[in-house]
């Protein structure tokens, strides 16, 4: 079992380095510094916590550099173990300088790059490490690392293009909340007894602002904790049953406006990956057995899983993805002529292209909407608000002059 080593190590030019490392025993520390150029001066095991594992997490641009440089070095004729030595003297140190470290070690040992690859599988994932085995399997190992460092960030920009759109409306969204929640447990309260006491009938609106103010002063934990409470239920239920998880994810793509941009995220993600597994020399039921972890909702895996079945017993490929009923006339159509023209992982670039698209242009146009969708709520609520309060004192001034 992996431990983590807290050491405390110095270089050839005297500056001392303090860092932790991963390693499966502690007399494998020395040569793992040794190849960092470190000499130790004293360790103690580290007890890893959860905060500890996630800061150890390589960052995907990270990756995708170390993906390119390894392309580039074996490109040009560079040997493996060569090109990882290169490469470490060029990189930070860091989690990824002491992978790269640990990866030189274990080659050394007798291991592929591959083998030595799987012992990271938190910066390593499955895809990464078969795409790596196939490419040394048959001698395309530079093109492999090249279809990694595009598709890793191809994968990238679509992350990040995604969780755009969801951060000017949860700022907007927790302002909104703040401002109302301020008005109505501190400011309302104080001024319902003028509101009272101003005599006349009182507003339906107004009433309604009174019992809203009310509930919110009384029954705020309820009103705040039974929304929290009910998502963490849901998740909960939804690890330990997969009926429950199959739900949600089921209506997780039929919610209006964000349903449809999952499902194409989803195709577009799942189109690329298929794409480059296919073309690195992988076959079409290979490729879709690790596809399936893929997309991250289970109505989707299962229809991967179906669609696999169904070639397994001899159907052809365009016909199992029709037969599931979940993927687009678009990835059926396209399947078909890559079918019939032998190049099926042009097609698939191509309905990953056309979906990577439809993701772009639909978040730019939901951004461009939210802004004045949350600006109007913004605005109903605070004239909710003022003519509530106001009304009242208005209507019996008016009586008063009149």
């Amino acid at each position: 079992m992996s431990k983590l080593i807290q050491y405390k190590a110095i270089d050839e030019f005297g500056k001392i380095h303090n860092d932790s490392i991963l390693i499966e025993n502690t007399p494998e520390l020395e040569q793992r510094l040794n190849v960092m150029g470190l000499e130790l001066i004293n360790f103690r095991v580290k007890k890893e916590s959860f905060l500890s594992f996630k800061s150890r997490k390589v960052p995907r641009s990270e990756l995708i550099n170390f993906s390119f440089q390894m392309q580039q070095l074996t490109k040009s004729g560079v040997s493996i173990l060569d090109g990882l030595h290169d490469l470490k003297e060029t990189v930070a140190d860091g989690r990824m300088k002491e992978v790269i470290s640990s990866i030189i070690v274990e080659i050394e040992g007798g291991k592929t790059l591959s083998q030595s690859l799987e012992t990271f599988p938190d910066v390593f994932d499955n895809i990464y490490v078969t795409l790596i085995k196939v490419g040394e399997q048959s001698g395309n190992i530079s093109e492999v690392f090249y279809d990694l460092a595009e598709t890793i960030k191809w994968h990238d920009e679509l992350v990040s293009h995604t969780k755009k759109i969801m951060i000017y409306p949860t700022i907007v969204t927790v302002v909104v909340l703040s401002v109302v929640t301020f008005l109505m447990v501190f400011l309302i309260p104080q001024l319902i007894p003028f509101i009272k006491n101003i005599g006349g009938e009182i507003p339906l609106h107004t009433r309604a602002l009174i019992v809203t103010s009310d509930a919110l002063v009384n029954y705020w934990y309820l009103i705040f904790g039974i929304p929290i409470l009910a998502i963490i239920a849901v998740k909960v239920a939804s690890k330990r049953n997969e009926k429950v998880k199959y739900k949600v994810d089921s209506i997780k793509l039929k919610i209006w406006l964000f349903g449809p941009l999952l499902l194409k995220t989803n195709l577009a993600r799942f189109s690329n990956y298929f794409a480059m597994m296919y073309r690195s020399g992988l076959t079409v039921l290979e490729s879709l057995k690790i596809a399936e972890n893929l997309v991250n909702n289970v109505v989707l895996s299962k229809a991967i899983v179906d669609s696999r079945s169904h070639i397994e017993e001899g159907a052809q490929i365009s016909d199992s993805f029709k037969s599931v009923d979940i993927f687009p006339p678009l990835i059926v159509r396209m399947l078909k002529v890559g079918e019939n023209t032998g190049a099926l992982d042009d097609a698939l670039v191509n309905v990953s292209y056309f979906y990577n698209r439809e993701v772009t242009e639909t978040i730019d146009k939901l951004e461009a909407a939210i802004t004045p969708i949350l600006t109007v709520i913004l605005g109903v609520i605070m004239m909710w608000i003022m003519s509530a309060v106001l009304g009242p004192v208005y209507d019996s001034l008016s009586k008063i002059t009149g």
